[in-house]
């Protein structure tokens, strides 16, 4: 079992999973801006013009449709909310990875063979001179 969560971790943290989530995420709150100003501002406007009713929501008298623009301004700002949460998330998973990889650089490198034999061969010519 604990195999699998490593290769689980492994899998969820790797650069390509986390952006497609990161985009799937954004792309669906950005649907809901555009969403919003399509159905709040453009259909209110097309419906003024036309003078079609919308959605059954039309103003008392003559003009048409209302233009919703709180409903814009609250998707607008929940994408806002959410792309900083997202953000405040990749800081945060970054700053984990980098630990684990200070840790791992911070281990001394043992030499290889060759580099042994190399400096076992340079004190020896040091001690004949």
């Amino acid at each position: 079992m604990k195999k699998f969560l490593e290769e689980f971790k492994a899998f969820a943290l790797k650069g390509n999973v986390m952006d497609l989530a990161i985009g799937v995420i954004i792309g669906a709150a950005f649907g809901n801006i555009v969403t919003a100003f399509t159905e709040d501002f453009i259909q209110p406007l097309i419906a003024c013009i036309g003078g079609a009713e919308i959605h059954g929501r039309t103003e008392i008298g003559d003009t048409g449709s209302y233009i919703l623009w709180g409903d814009f301004i609250t998707a607008v700002i929940n994408f806002i909310i959410m792309a900083f949460c997202i953000f405040l998330m990749v800081k945060a998973v970054n700053k984990l990875m980098s630990i684990g990889k200070k840790k791992e650089e911070a281990k001394p490198a043992e030499p290889s063979k060759e580099e042994v034999l190399l400096t076992e061969i340079r004190d020896l010519l040091k001690e004949k001179q």
